[in-house]
């Protein structure tokens, strides 16, 4: 597996982003349903900033939005109307009725009074308890008179709170950025602006008059068909370059009236004719065979059928093939014409037909040989009828965006072109013509398929086969036919460059004009001087090169003309790119690198009329000294693009006037695409297409213009020149340049990053614009154009898409991006006193909440018995001592071991002897207990507390991983100060093992004692605390931030935290209660060791290891035990949901109907996306919805929250991203942009109260404030024992103080951020139920431009981004935004996530990944609990021990 690991900085201009000045401007206004909420609250005063946080309220320019009258600077007139309005309530009214008020308009009025009404209604229902509905009779009547006054009075109190002006917003208290926008680039005072006067219309030539020019094109092939029969139309060669066929006017003229007989005699369906005139005709024939396309052109013409040509399709997945099907399809094509060597060459289905390609209709492919054709009748013959308005043929375009649209061509329009091409060219009869281009659209099929038959010319094919063998077979034919015009592109003049070596003997003064069909293009005039250069001296004369512009809408737009037909000398401007890029022209000079150098395409056509019209907004008239869109009116243009009358009406029948406003013609003008200007002698320039315009920051660029810049970089030798993409894609609300070249196989990475980088730079100096990402592809992996070329719209979907598999990239985001939000500026510190004005200003409760009281109880006698759990167990095991208290199942299903009251207080003693004999232990010594999941880390836990000493549990090493697990082990022993090791003698031996040796000094482990097999003594008597405040345990865990920590907890504390437990989840000995969760910290500790002691149910124990072997073990012993209440971690719920899904057998006989309550054991924000995927996919087993709930718990509190069986559902709420990013939260509604669901953490245990506080001041906060949740109950923990290498940091931990309020209490600090907010449901005490939110660890916050980030945000992004990324994880590295993704697909796709992330985490998060890593599945470390462990990823990164598939660092 080849690993890339490219690290390579480039020196950089970085453009400061300081300069450029924020600017904010007001948000678009969205309407909102005024029926979203029904709460008073909705409708809070908005009388100070700070309010603006609350639920629904009312938010100052930015939320009262919802009706559609507001202005964004003033709320009053919104609700002056509002008051005004309501004056009937109950009936819409449509004029307002106050004293003063003038009357509205009907509609307005009505949604107004509506707006009133219902505005009332919500307070009426809500402020009385007022049903709905019910408020037509008791608001106030016509003049203002309340009917119910008690009511009433309230909702006009209401009212009037909304009319009172607003207080001026608390400076310091509150800074207003409830809306952080992109910086607006502001246009720079000193750009170039367009300076001339306004130019005219630019009138062609009269077309002449012909004597003898036929009425129509198929009168000229009859005419020359019958008059001519031997003369010459069209010579066809083969790949060596050999004339294999000669067409003759009378043979086109012969098998085109067989052809068009054949299809509207032959072909039948159901004794019905297959083809009625004016159907449309798919022609399908490959360039090389020019002769049969001919013939099956003129015969649909002679047919009255419309001829489609399109490509031949090679493949299913060819470049741009379903869009062609889409245009087959809206054209009703059903039969498709082509020779029987290309219908055997297609692609066959097993039936022998041709296969249906991706988006094509069904078609009937019918093959036009001669031997397929019939004879016509004596007495049928063709209607030549003269030229008229119907549809002659449609050609194909394929759009920037990679839709394909069919422009029709009307008979009129195809014989005025062809007039004017003979007159511009000055074609005369039986003349030559070579002809390398396609001829079945555009230039190709105007000059060699057309125009040449309306003057009898004969044409010389060469097909694109032949000129990649032998790039001169042109220029040999031109010179052996004596050719008179060749039509060429710039690139056949490039290609013959590199092969004229080879040839001395070849002239080329026969030719009159040699017609450069792409000269609009910027390096075509580059490719004409270096071709004149060579081969002025093989009798090219200069005056020949003739460069035209020509587009699909307007057909050909302008020629250059020999001077022998009048034709001023040929024109040459050198541009500034800075000028251009403002769509000004400058001339400069050509010294300097960041000019264009561009060559005229001749006059405009004849009989054609021509102005340049601005680019955006209204089609008005352009200066002389700017660039604009060149727009045609004249007889010989497209008519429509067939079926659109949308897009047809904007680009064929444009109306252009004066800046003034004035029209200036009443003759609709067409579209070119074409960007321009008109320089002297009336030549036309062209600077670029529309189709290749990227705006960048308001500045626009040609990707032509991109590419050619490309192109000049040295050495060219590591891409193929004729291989290169450039395009832009929309990222953060501008356009983004990307360019992708093809890769030579035989490129070293460096060769092909030093050609980057020189790109890069060379992008910047002469455009000054940054290329936002430059890929490199395997040679031959971009998809093609028909003939050679890059199909770009498909390049940049396979680019979105993820799929264009680059070997390498190089994205810049740091340099493009410059519109991201100001980085947000801290405020200087607030003090405590203007918080609290804050608060109270906003009318803010203070946001505290509590569980039950549980002084207040009812068993109040048994928790003082049951203080100490040694105590209980033994009353356990005098008064019930065979009820089970655990079972423990295996992989199977089956009960592996299970203990009795009486069981285990047996067990407990015979540990306490033996810590007492063989250890010979003191009272207060630890003990670390090394055991799997199971009953005898129960039973030596209740032996520990039986002896008088401190149990540690600690999880034991893996045998397989000793290297990484047993470290672990070895520290949480050193630092928990254990005097002795409990275990396994299996794990004994590991611990004492040669392997063991090689990751920790072995020799300093304390006593380690097996408990196997221990002698059946009599304890002497049980150890009895003096206190309820001695330690009873010591829980030691290791945080997502990578830090040991062990905390202590009393046996009070022990015996509070089983109680409210017990209380919360009603746990009486009759229960079971099934846990499949790790017993080693933390609430999946209490819930397997000491819950069951405390309260006597039963528990049902399955270790999380052995659904690695049977994933439904837990699920299946959930049903088979019926139990009520379960408990389960992450990580056990993701492998159900994933392992489960397809085991139909297995899930038939789980029932899952008698859970009530399942809860997710969690330290983290309740991942919503799982818990709502396992519920959606055990539903049909019975579960019900509201059964899947989080817990919350952290080192200070392992139970904080907990849903338990009574009370109500818990609520989601839906908050505003980018407020969070800045400590506050915004409710908004669900799907709203930005929004992040966020689900209650189960509901507060008993005995507990939580408060949020400000992280910095330790000031309390209001409802729905983001803060630190603090925590005070009787079962937090007493402090660490200590914390690993951090002690200090951590000192007020557990004896937090308010600031200001309720100094007296002391709390315990969660390290969590989350807000309180109450509800509108009541719990069981009828009080309003209180819910929390956690939304994630402070340790584990990225503070990024000022800003802070929940790492889990960004990564849901990411993993969004594409479907192979399995997992994703960021961290922060010297300011640099890291992301990590696993990749779950096949290593060709690594580089393709590259851009994706990047893009994904600028357009949701306004951040600029500073790294993207790629590795292998199951890299990203995960703990117990499903939690990834970021820094120790992190560690990992910067030891370079990821082993990556490749990292990208983006400039």
């Amino acid at each position: 597996m080849v690993k890339l690991n490219v690290l390579t900085f480039f020196s950089f201009s970085l453009l400061s982003l300081a300069k450029y000045k924020e600017r904010k401007m007001p948000m678009p206004s969205k309407r909102r349903s005024v029926l979203v909420h029904s709460s008073v609250e909705t409708y809070t005063p908005p009388d100070t900033s700070s309010a603006s946080e609350d639920e629904g309220s009312l938010r100052r320019q930015g939320r009262i939005t919802s009706t559609p009258f507001q202005s964004h600077s003033n709320v009053e007139p919104w609700l002056n109307r509002v008051i005004q309005g309501s004056s009937t309530s109950s009936s819409a009214s449509s004029t307002s009725s106050h004293p003063g008020g003038k009357p509205a308009a009907a509609s307005n009025t009505a949604t107004v009074t509506a707006a009133a009404t219902v505005l009332a209604d919500l307070m009426v229902a809500s402020v009385r308890g007022v049903p709905r509905g019910y408020n037509s009779s008791i608001l106030e009547t016509a003049d203002g008179v309340p009917v119910n006054s008690r009511v009433s009075s309230k909702i006009q109190q209401l009212l009037n709170t909304l009319k009172r002006p607003k207080r001026p917003p608390l400076k310091e208290f509150f800074v207003d950025d409830f809306e952080e926008l992109l910086e607006v680039q502001q246009p720079d005072p000193n750009q170039p602006k367009p300076e001339g006067n306004q130019m005219n219309v630019l009138k062609g030539e009269p077309l002449g008059m012909v004597t003898n020019w036929p009425p129509s094109l198929l009168a000229a092939l009859q005419r020359w068909g019958t008059t001519q029969p031997k003369a010459p139309c069209l010579t066809a060669l083969d790949t060596t370059g050999k004339a294999i066929y000669t067409l003759t006017y009378g043979k086109l003229w012969s098998r085109s009236l067989k052809l068009a007989y054949t299809l509207l005699n032959k072909l039948t369906t159901k004794n019905e004719p297959l083809l009625k005139p004016g159907d449309r005709v798919a022609l399908v024939f490959p360039n090389s065979d020019p002769v049969m396309f001919m013939v099956a052109f003129y015969g649909c013409l002679l047919a009255e059928l419309i001829p489609v040509p399109i490509e031949v399709p090679l493949t299913r997945k060819d470049a741009g093939s379903q869009q062609i099907g889409f245009l087959l399809g809206s054209c009703g094509v059903t039969l498709a014409l082509t020779t029987d060597a290309c219908q055997k060459g297609l692609p066959k289905a097993q039936t022998g037909e041709v296969v249906t390609f991706k988006g094509w209709p069904r078609l009937m492919w019918f093959v036009i040989d001669g031997k397929h054709l019939a004879k016509p009748a004596k007495d049928w013959h063709p209607q030549v009828r003269d030229a008229s308005a119907e549809i002659a043929y449609i050609e194909y375009k394929t759009s920037k965006e990679g839709s394909t649209v069919g422009i029709t061509v009307s008979h009129a329009s195809m014989l005025a072109h062809c007039h004017a091409l003979t007159q511009a060219c000055g074609y005369s009869e039986a003349e030559t013509l070579t002809n390398v281009l396609d001829f079945k659209r555009d230039a190709g099929l105007w000059h060699g398929v057309l125009t040449s038959v309306m003057n009898r010319m004969h044409v010389i094919s060469i097909p694109y086969a032949l000129m990649k063998v032998n790039p001169l077979s042109w220029i040999q034919k031109v010179c052996s036919y004596k050719a008179r015009v060749a039509v060429v592109k710039s690139r056949d003049m490039h290609w013959s460059l590199l092969a004229q070596r080879d040839q001395r003997d070849v002239s080329l003064s026969s030719l009159r004009m040699l017609l450069v069909a792409d000269g609009a293009n910027p390096w075509s005039i580059s490719s004409c001087d270096a071709f004149l250069n060579v081969f002025q001296s093989r009798g090219l004369r200069p005056e020949v090169i003739c460069p035209c512009a020509s587009s699909s809408e307007a057909l050909t737009v302008a020629i250059r003309r020999p001077p022998e037909l009048g034709g001023p000398p040929p024109g040459k401007a050198v541009l500034s790119m800075n000028c251009l890029s403002f769509g000004v022209i400058r001339v400069d000079t050509e010294e300097k690198l960041s000019v264009l150098t561009v060559q005229d395409v001749g006059q405009i056509m004849p009989g054609a009329n021509v102005c340049v019209v601005k680019v955006d907004g209204t089609p008005y008239l352009c200066k002389a000294d700017e660039v604009g869109e060149i727009c045609v009116n004249s007889g010989a243009t497209g008519m429509a693009y067939f079926g659109l009358l949308g897009i047809t009406k904007n680009v064929f029948e444009v109306g252009i006037s004066l800046s003034a406003g004035v029209p200036v013609s009443d003759q609709p003008f067409t579209r070119t695409g074409l960007l321009g200007f008109v320089g002297p002698d009336y030549l036309v320039f062209v600077v670029g297409k529309l189709d290749g315009l990227m705006t960048v920051s308001g500045r626009r660029h040609n990707a032509d213009d991109v590419v050619a810049t490309a192109l000049a970089v040295e050495p060219m030798k590591f891409v193929y020149r004729g291989r290169i993409a450039v395009f832009s894609v929309t990222v953060l609300h501008d356009d983004r340049i990307v360019l992708v070249a093809e890769q030579r196989p035989d490129a070293s990475e460096e060769d092909s990053f030093q050609w980057m980088s020189r790109v890069l730079q060379a992008v910047d100096s002469i455009h000054q614009v940054g290329v936002y990402c430059l890929a490199l592809v395997p040679a031959n992996t971009l998809p093609k154009a028909p003939l050679g070329g890059i199909h770009i719209s498909e390049t940049k979907q396979r680019f979105l898409e993820g799929a264009l598999h680059p070997c390498n990239v190089l994205m810049c985001p740091h340099t493009c991006v410059t519109n991201l939000p100001k980085p947000r500026q801290k405020q200087p510190d607030v003090g405590p006193a203007s918080m609290i004005v804050g608060n109270l200003v906003a009318g803010k409760r203070i946001a505290q909440a509590s569980g039950r009281d549980v002084t207040q109880l009812e068993d109040n006698d048994q928790a003082r018995k049951f203080l100490y759990l040694a105590d209980v167990l033994q009353w356990r095991a005098q008064t019930t001592p065979d009820h089970p208290l655990f079972l423990l199942l295996n992989s199977k299903g089956t009960v592996a071991s299970s203990a009795s009251c009486i069981q285990l207080h047996k067990r407990a003693e015979r540990v306490a002897v033996a810590l007492l004999e063989k250890g010979r232990l003191n009272v207060g010594d630890h003990v670390a207990l090394v055991y799997p999941p199971g009953v005898d880390l129960i039973a030596t836990f209740y032996g520990c507390l039986y002896a008088g000493c401190i149990p540690i549990t600690v999880r034991p090493p893996h045998p397989q991983n000793l290297a990484t697990t047993l470290p672990t082990v070895k520290m949480i022993v050193e630092v928990s100060k254990s005097a002795c090791i409990l275990t396994t003698q299996a794990i004994m031996k590991l611990l004492k093992s040669k392997e063991a040796a090689a990751a920790v000094d072995i020799k300093t482990w304390p006593t380690i004692l097996d408990t196997d097999d221990m002698p059946k003594k009599k304890l002497a008597g049980i150890f009895r605390p003096t206190s309820p405040d001695m330690l009873a345990y010591l829980d030691f865990s290791v945080s997502t931030t990578g830090i040991l920590a062990g905390v202590k907890m009393s046996h009070a504390a022990t015996s509070a935290l089983c109680r409210s437990i017990k209380l919360q989840c009603e746990l009486y000995p009759s229960r079971q209660i099934a846990i499949c969760l790790d017993p080693y910290c933390g609430l999946g500790f209490a819930l397997w060791c000491l819950c069951s002691v405390y309260s006597g149910h039963q528990s049902i124990l399955v270790p999380p290891l052995e659904l690695e072997s049977n994933v439904s073990v837990w699920l299946s012993a959930v049903s088979q035990y019926k139990v009520r209440v379960t408990f389960c971690s992450y990580s056990v719920m993701e492998m159900c949901t994933k392992g489960l899904g397809t085991q139909t057998d297995i899930l038939r006989v789980i029932n899952l109907s008698c859970v009530r309550t399942c809860m997710v054991v969690a330290e983290e924000r309740p991942r919503i996306t799982l818990t709502q995927s396992f519920s959606k996919l055990f539903k049909d087993l019975g579960l019900s919805a509201r059964a899947v709930s989080t817990t919350f718990g952290c080192r200070v509190n392992v139970a904080i929250c907990l849903q338990g069986t009574a009370g109500p559902d818990p609520t989601t709420v839906y908050v505003d991203m980018r407020a969070l990013r800045h400590d506050r939260v915004r409710l908004v509604e669900r799907g709203s942009p930005h929004s992040l669901p966020l689900m209650e953490s189960g509901k507060i245990l008993p005995g507990v109260k939580v408060i949020i506080a400000h992280t910095e001041t330790k000031g309390p906060l209001g409802d729905s404030h983001l803060g630190e949740i603090w925590v005070s109950s009787p079962h937090n923990a007493t402090g660490y024992y200590t914390v690993y290498g951090e002690e200090a940091l951590h000192a007020d931990h557990f004896t937090a103080r308010l600031s200001f309020g309720d100094t007296q209490t002391i709390w315990a600090r969660t390290g969590y951020l989350g807000f309180l907010r109450r509800t509108e449901l009541t719990d069981a005490s009828g009080e309003r139920h209180d819910a929390l939110y956690v939304v994630g660890s402070l340790d584990e916050t990225l503070e990024l431009r000022g800003m802070r980030y929940h790492p889990i945000d960004i990564e849901t992004s990411v993993i969004r981004a594409h479907k192979s990324i399995a997992e994703c994880a960021v961290f922060t590295w010297t300011n640099l935004l890291v992301v990590v993704v696993e990749l779950e697909g096949s290593e060709q796709e690594a580089l393709d996530l590259v851009a994706l992330v990047t893009n994904v985490v600028l357009e949701e998060h306004y951040l600029i990944v500073g790294v993207v890593v790629i590795v292998d599945p199951g890299v990203i470390p995960i703990n117990s609990r499903g939690e990834k462990q970021r820094m120790h990823l992190r560690d990992g990164f910067l030891a370079d021990q990821l082993d990556p598939i490749y990292v990208a660092y983006n400039m």
